[in-house]
């Protein structure tokens, strides 16, 4: 196989992959990824031993222990161009061999799930609920530099979103990848189950007027009126999209679990956010403890 190029795999002085601080060794199987650098010891206190800590920019690492099961917590950064850091320094991490710098023969498929806010784009999802996403829907452009591969169910399911929002030209060019099954079946008690967008910001490209006008007004409307016989959208953030598309192109098993701080629809944010994040990790790592994965 090819050589990987130092320009391409950057790796610092201990032979960790530049932007996470991480060797190969340093990571678990099973990663859990936040957005919030703050949010990576609201989960990690849950670890019965934390064997390896590392923090590099927004970039923090906790591996360890919840009784046999060794979990990583990742931060990553908000939106969509930090995924793209993240995902793939975190596939180097178990797929490439960084002694040869060569793809390794035999690939390993990682648990990637993340733990997030996002905001309702349904009155009955009310603020403090919790949502798996069964779709990653991306507003955001990151898969479009990549060589792209849809189902056929994949590929019905955007072009009628894109005749249902007008969005089939443009400078938003929407893409869907559908998120795991198995790991979707796991999150089942106290989630509702919807298509995730993944947003490239948190203002314009969610509908928010401050003192900018909107390019696409009325486009969270019809966000909120997207329905077809098996799939509605349930929720928008600035990550899952992304997290979805490489996941599916790389060969690992991704799912976003978000908590509602803001119902977009009704108007209404969350009286706590703090406790309802500590409560999604907490119901999130009973499920996934529960599930034996």
């Amino acid at each position: 196989m090819d050589r990987i190029p130092e320009s391409e795999l950057i790796l610092d002085n201990r032979g960790a992959i530049y932007h996470l601080g991480v060797r190969p060794e340093e990571i678990a199987d099973t990663i859990l990824l936040v957005g919030d650098p703050d949010r990576v010891k609201k989960v990690s206190r849950y670890f019965d031993k934390i064997e390896f800590e590392k923090q590099h920019r927004e970039f923090i690492t906790h591996t360890g222990y919840i009784g046999k099961k060794r979990i990583s917590v990742v931060s990553t950064g908000i939106g969509p161009d930090n995924i793209d850091i993240a995902m793939n320094e975190i596939d180097a991490l178990a797929n490439i061999d960084f002694e040869t710098r060569t793809i390794k023969k035999q690939l390993s498929s990682l648990n990637l799930i993340r733990l997030g806010t996002s905001g309702s784009l349904q009155e009955d999802i009310p603020v403090d609920s919790f949502v798996a996403g069964t779709h990653g829907l991306g507003f955001d452009n990151v898969m479009h530099f990549y060589n792209k591969e849809n189902n056929p169910e994949e590929l019905q399911l955007i072009e009628a979103f894109k005749i249902h929002t007008g969005l089939t030209a443009g400078n938003v060019l929407p893409y869907i990848f559908e998120g795991s099954k198995n790991l979707l079946s796991i999150f089942k008690n106290g989630y509702t189950h919807g298509i995730t967008i993944g947003c490239p910001g948190f203002f314009g490209p969610q509908g928010r007027v401050l003192r900018l006008g909107l390019a696409y007004p009325g486009l969270i409307d019809k966000l909120t009126h997207f329905k077809t016989e098996h799939h509605f959208i349930s929720n928008f953030e600035m990550e899952s999209s992304a997290i979805y598309g490489l996941g599916r192109l790389m060969g690992h098993h991704c799912l976003s679990l978000n908590v509602i701080i803001a119902n977009r629809v009704s108007k209404q944010y969350s009286k706590d956010n703090n406790k309802a994040v500590e409560e999604l990790i907490k119901h999130s790592l009973n499920s996934l403890l529960d599930s034996g994965i």
